[in-house]
């Protein structure tokens, strides 16, 4: 595992007393739980803006639905066997 690094965090009390509360329960420390945490929002986000950019990526080619996603795989499929021909 890489070198981990320091960095300060404040909490609003109902926050840190909650964090400890829920650490203790979990059997891990605040700072497991912290980072347990940033990682699923990290992921979550990243999620989020793919699902995006698909969204955009759909609309900008005209794709309504998942018949319209598979006719469009489908032509691509055949122009790709064509080109490599």
């Amino acid at each position: 595992m890489a070198a981990t690094k320091p960095l300060t965090v404040t909490l609003p009390p109902d926050l840190l007393r909650e964090t400890l509360r829920l650490a203790s329960s979990e059997a891990t420390t605040p700072n497991n739980l912290i980072e347990d945490a940033l990682r699923q929002y990290i992921t979550s986000h990243r999620w989020q803006r793919l699902r995006q950019w698909g969204t955009e990526t759909a609309k900008q080619l005209g794709l309504k639905n998942e018949a319209d996603l598979e006719r469009f795989l489908a032509r691509d499929r055949t122009h790709s066997r064509l080109r490599r021909r």
